[in-house]
């Protein structure tokens, strides 16, 4: 799909009715923090030739607490309304008040949508 095409599905679509597709690995630690993989290199050429076999091929990216708590509720199915909700019905205490929480998680898959670490369902078909 090209750049437009993503452009007016986006623009028709309410944010809140979209469904974020984690395009990552991940990996959490015993705090529940996540730290996404991302490779260095796209192509399998560059990986081999580019980086000796002793050094990682990919990034390591720490997440905070919110953006952990996040990264794990997305799994393809539930739009980021109901993330929203299922973290506040979660972790409600933690988070205050409500209204700035739904603002965050809605800047921090817009972010991550732009860094390219996630799609949405809806782009993909």
């Amino acid at each position: 799909m090209n750049f437009f095409e993503r452009r007016r599905i986006l623009r028709n679509s309410s944010f809140t009715d979209l469904t974020p597709v984690r395009l990552h690995p991940h990996e959490t630690d015993s705090e529940e923090k996540v730290d996404l993989l991302v490779p260095k290199f796209r192509s399998e050429v560059l990986r081999r030739f580019l980086i000796p076999g002793t050094k990682k091929d990919h990034f390591r990216i720490g997440l905070d607490e919110l953006g952990s708590h996040v990264w794990l509720e997305m799994d393809g199915k539930k739009t980021t309304s109901q993330i929203c909700d299922a973290l506040i019905s979660k972790q409600g205490e933690k988070f205050q008040p409500h209204e700035q929480v739904q603002q965050r998680v809605m800047k921090f898959i817009s972010q991550l949508y732009h860094q390219r670490y996630l799609t949405f369902k809806e782009i993909m078909d």
